[in-house]
């Protein structure tokens, strides 16, 4: 059953992309890892998020599988945030994109009304 994009989704498909990015020019780009392979780091942060592409049909439901692996990238904004200086920025960015796509994900709930 496919979802239609109303702009709430539209807006958690930005912030999904956006997150997804964000960790690419992170770990690949801006501070790449010291003591780990490159493609050991981008897997375990980047791929994780392209798994919901499979439920891409469904727009709510690829949302909803991103919106629950973003709770991860979530704790390691607050803790980039709170830990690094120089990563701090990121991190910052890494928590509103996770709270965007879980409000866009949380306001494109139908709610049935009460009497």
């Amino acid at each position: 059953m496919s979802t239609p994009i109303t702009p709430t989704y539209r807006l958690g498909l930005v912030a999904w992309a956006a997150l997804v990015v964000l960790q690419l020019a992170w770990h690949g780009w801006l501070f790449p890892a010291q003591h780990m392979p490159m493609a050991l780091v981008l897997a375990i942060t980047v791929v994780p998020l392209l798994l919901p592409l499979f439920a891409l049909r469904d727009v709510r439901r690829a949302l909803l599988w991103a919106g629950i692996l973003s709770l991860f990238y979530f704790s390691h904004g607050i803790s980039e945030a709170w830990s690094a200086p120089g990563e701090r920025w990121l991190g910052w960015i890494e928590i509103v994109l996770t709270v965007t796509l879980i409000g866009a994900l949380g306001a494109g709930v139908k709610r049935k009304r009460t009497a």
